[in-house]
């Protein structure tokens, strides 16, 4: 006999209400927004460590 016979593995498909996609959009947003300081950090760092260095460089 199969699992699926017995019905234990069966999944069911989630119920998206306006509240659920609303919530989903806010979480994607934050983690967007995380993403988006972190690169900006990044950049930040990168520029400070680099000073008055970058424009002195020979060519």
């Amino acid at each position: 006999m199969q699992d699926d016979d017995l019905g234990r593995h069966k999944i069911e498909a989630p119920i998206w209400t306006e509240e659920l996609i609303e919530r989903r959009r806010q979480r994607n947003r934050a983690i967007a927004w995380t993403l988006v300081a972190f690169i900006v950090l990044f950049f930040v760092v990168t520029i400070v460590k680099l000073g008055g260095n970058v424009a002195n460089r020979p060519f």
